[in-house]
């Protein structure tokens, strides 16, 4: 007898399920200690505030390499040995940070953590891709809205015990990174087979198809990464340009990067009934109103809100169609998630110069044509995706792939109400 949910590697645990929620957590808040510090970290090292930059240049080339590292390592270690040994490069690393008596040497501790931390990233983001089934997207947007958790937490906690704590907090970070470790003898070893389907997609014709398809992805995150963080960068900027005061800038910012956060906890069951495609597409059209409300100034604050509401899904949610449609989905997976890491740390500079060029209160108007670029390569992915459906359809008729008795499609979706049936083989 088949059953849908079979299809899905039971990758987790309920520790492990726990651990890899811990492990956003503390990805989230390393990411967004940085820039608090940088005032006491300047003082404490004598450093300009362009050279205390480096340190997050520093923490996302790490994440670069750690990428690439889980994704290179990941066929001859195993998972829970990788996971592992990054939350302790994490923990080695804020710890070096925060002691380390000469510049340089803060350098390489927030180079080291940052290779932890993009190994985190990538590596649950892959392994909640593949782990749950027709469930993988509400898990990937509760995992991210983890990470939102983190990144709010950390500053508070930074700013109540004032920039000069920062050490105090990078210890604490690094010691809740060692504790995470023990958490990742929830993650399971099962290898993902290949199924003839697979088999037929390593074919020439649609091995191109699935290039095209993750280059469009790429394009699609490091667009929608640009406009999140240059939303969040040049939001304060915008407001206190039409009008608002810098309290009431930077409160209107904190409340988009929450609203961030609450969208991906809210996004999480409505995965279950739509379709990653539906909400990605619907999550873009809302981004473009409200990057238009965006523009009138007594409005913009409200817009930026709805912004982040309608943003959080997008990163989380278009993994699980990435991994639908591409062959090589782990490769895949890397690229897109590399890719986004630069398209989050160039987007915002670059973005500068443009708004520089024109005025402050053009920042939405260049936000929307970012967005207005991610719809359309939705679009295009979306044609590319139906191609390839009618070349796989093609394939079953000539006998070259199995094909299977259809099920209900609650049943086909991994969600239950409907019969078990059985796997017949074409002849």
């Amino acid at each position: 007898m088949s059953n849908a949910k079979d299809a899905a590697p039971r990758l987790f645990s309920g520790v492990g399920i726990a651990g890899a929620f811990a492990g956003f957590v503390l990805i989230g808040a390393l990411q967004a200690l940085y820039g608090p510090a940088i005032p006491a970290v300047r003082a404490a090292h004598g450093v300009s505030p362009a050279v205390a930059g480096l340190a997050l240049s520093a923490h996302f080339v790490g994440g670069l390499l750690g990428v690439m590292a889980f994704h290179l390592a990941g066929g001859r270690i195993g998972n829970r040995v990788l996971l592992g040994w990054s939350y302790v490069a994490m923990a080695v690393g804020a710890a070096v940070f925060a002691a380390a008596p000469q510049w340089p040497v803060a350098l390489l501790g927030a180079f080291v953590a940052g290779l932890g931390y993009g190994a985190i990233d990538y590596g649950l983001n892959y392994l909640f891709a593949i782990g749950f089934g027709a469930r993988s997207p509400a898990m990937l947007n509760l995992l991210n809205a983890f990470f939102g958790v983190g990144s709010i937490l950390a500053p508070a906690v930074l700013a109540q015990l004032g920039p000069e704590g920062y050490t105090r907090v990078f210890f604490v970070f690094a010691l809740a990174s060692a504790a995470v470790v023990v958490l990742v003898r929830g993650v399971r070893e099962q290898r993902v087979g290949i199924g003839p389907t697979a088999a037929v997609d390593r074919s020439t014709h649609l091995r191109s198809r699935g290039i095209a398809i993750t280059g469009a992805f790429i394009v699609l995150y490091v667009l929608n990464m640009g406009v999140e963080s240059g939303a969040g960068g040049w939001e304060p900027t915008h407001l206190t340009s039409v009008g608002y005061t810098v309290g009431a800038a930077t409160t209107a910012t904190a409340v988009y990067w929450l609203m961030m956060t609450v969208g991906r906890f809210l996004v999480a069951p409505l995965t279950l009934r739509w379709s990653e495609q539906t909400i990605l597409t619907g999550s873009c059209v809302g981004m473009a109103v409200c990057l238009a409300l965006a523009v009138v100034p007594p409005l913009a604050p409200f817009a930026y809100a709805g912004l982040g509401l309608f943003i959080a899904p997008v990163f989380p949610t278009g993994l699980p169609w990435l991994h639908r449609l591409v062959p090589d989905a782990r490769r895949a997976g890397a690229y897109v998630i590399a890719a986004s890491m630069l398209g989050g740390v160039a987007s915002p500079p670059l973005l500068g110069i443009g708004i520089e060029l024109a005025s402050a209160t053009s920042v939405p108007i260049v936000l929307f044509g970012l967005n207005a670029l991610c719809l359309v390569a939705i679009w295009w992915v979306l044609r590319r995706s139906r191609s390839t459906a009618g070349t796989k359809e093609t394939a079953v008729r000539r006998g070259r792939i199995p094909w299977r008795w259809p099920r209900s499609p609650a049943a086909a979706a991994g969600r239950g109400g409907g019969p078990r049936t059985r796997a017949w083989r074409s002849r």
